[in-house]
């Protein structure tokens, strides 16, 4: 970032605005205010964070959005296992679209220049198959609730890029991980540290992730460069793994190699259909795979962590949680 920047960002408490923070701290380049629905235990400098709760369609953004260049927008209802509420998908349009696009609206209005939406890739569907990779020019074929709830914001987004002249940036990330990552990734790590077998050791699946630290070098990125206005990125680490591969990597990250048994996929995919698990057959041995070459060639972006590097940050962050 050249000049110095007002910057608005949501979902500064939660994992990954988190990580983009401790990103923005570090830099003398821009001011920042956090958005949070629960205001922070730790005492902190009141001018640089709005409490904001519920975040729908009545919140009022008006104190804040004034003096803002760029909004990141990480905060979200994000995707959840064995929703309970009698109507998912009106609960994630409510924060994720109705939410999103309010605050869209009154930073425009404000004058606010760049609106930076983390989506998913759950946008473009839940899996690949053959030399087929996602891309951005793909038609999207969201699923499930929050990916069909992502893709509405996205396209209002886009329209009211139209309507107002805000530029929009659209950044879908594949599964991300890193410290203080938590659900399935955490889960994989504690079973893999109690030393349990585990029956995926001939998986030939192949799927992309996203270290945290990854995702995040592509927010800053997108948040100055000229040729991010108005586009959409994918984004993933750029090496692809089977989860035969992760675990075995994750393993030894842990100092505890991995114990896989080698039970055919088609075995543990008929095991879960009979069950009616068949989601979690298709993310343990289904094949998710996206193109970033877009965000290299328009942005001359390359991923600054290797999935080695961030798999043993990741696991030293475990494994120091774990001895609390």
């Amino acid at each position: 970032m050249k000049n110095k920047l007002n910057l608005l960002l949501t979902g500064a408490s939660g994992f990954v605005g988190g990580a983009v923070l401790a990103r923005l701290d570090q830099q003398s380049n821009c001011n920042v205010t956090m958005a949070v629905r629960t205001m922070p235990e730790q005492a902190c400098d009141s001018k640089h964070v709005y409490h904001v709760h519920p975040l729908d369609e009545k919140a009022d953004w008006s104190p804040v959005v004034a003096d803002v260049d760029v909004v990141v927008h990480c905060a979200a209802r994000v995707h959840v296992m064995n929703d309970s509420v009698a109507d998912p998908l009106a609960e994630f349009r409510r924060i994720n679209v109705h939410g999103t696009m309010n605050l869209a609206r009154q930073a425009a209005q404000a004058g606010v220049k760049r609106f930076i939406f983390i989506s998913s890739v759950k946008v473009n569907g839940e899996g690949t198959s053959g030399s087929h990779f996602y891309s951005e020019d793909d038609i999207p074929a969201p699923i499930d609730p929050y990916g069909i709830s992502k893709l509405e914001a996205e396209k209002a987004l886009n329209a009211l890029a139209t309507e107002t002249g805000l530029e929009v940036v659209i950044i879908r990330p594949v599964l991300v991980y890193g410290p203080g990552v938590k659900a399935n990734f955490r889960s994989m790590m504690s079973w893999l540290n109690k030393g349990i077998p585990l029956p995926l050791g001939s998986t030939a699946n192949q799927r992309s992730l996203v270290a945290v630290d990854n995702l995040v070098d592509l927010i800053i990125t997108c948040i100055d460069h000229p040729g991010a206005a108005n586009q959409t990125f994918l984004v993933s680490d750029g090496e692809d793994l089977s989860t035969s591969e992760l675990l075995r990597r994750m393993g030894l990250a842990l100092g505890r190699p991995a114990r896989l048994l080698p039970v055919p996929s088609w075995l543990l995919k008929l095991a879960a259909l009979s069950i009616g698990k068949s989601s979690i057959s298709q993310r343990l041995c289904g094949s998710l795979q996206v193109d970033v070459s877009k965000a290299k060639r328009v942005l001359d972006w390359t991923p600054p962590v290797t999935v080695n590097e961030a798999l043993e940050k990741t696991a030293l962050d475990f494994l120091e949680s774990v001895k609390k």
